[in-house]
């Protein structure tokens, strides 16, 4: 299994790290095996498990994010799970104002500002393998 994140460069690096931060919490959320054991340091110190896998951060378009987020959720990437982070979602103050003007808007008025996937190695690649790294 693969994982990556695309997000939008032109955006602002506040916003950028706001937005992998948020699609990142989710990951750990959904899939327990991205997340490693605590361990402890040599000095017997606790320190929380972190992510045990690679996760590339991508850039990309406004247009290319979209266009990604679309092939991913068709039926042949059924085993890719998708995680988007939408400009309404950054802009809202509340998780119940998200909620209200998310239902309210249609799917075309959308814009991400980034999406993340988690799925099999080859069709992740297929899907992103052409963006560079966000720098």
């Amino acid at each position: 299994m693969k994982l990556v994140m695309v997000v939008n460069s032109e955006l602002p690096l506040g916003l950028i790290a706001n937005t992998a931060a948020v699609m990142g919490i989710t990951v750990g959320k959904l899939f327990d095996e991205v997340v490693g054991p605590d361990i402890s340091d040599a000095d017997g110190n606790l320190h929380l498990g972190i992510t045990n896998k690679v996760i590339p951060i991508l850039a990309g378009t406004r247009e290319k994010i979209r266009a990604i987020r679309n092939r991913a959720g068709q039926e042949d990437n059924e085993d890719i799970q998708v995680i988007d982070f939408s400009e309404i979602a950054q802009i809202c103050k509340s998780y119940q104002d998200y909620k209200d003007k998310f239902s309210n808007m249609r799917y075309e008025e959308i814009y991400y500002l980034g999406v993340c996937l988690y799925g099999p190695v080859k069709k992740v690649n297929k899907l992103t393998g052409s963006l560079p790294l966000l720098r």
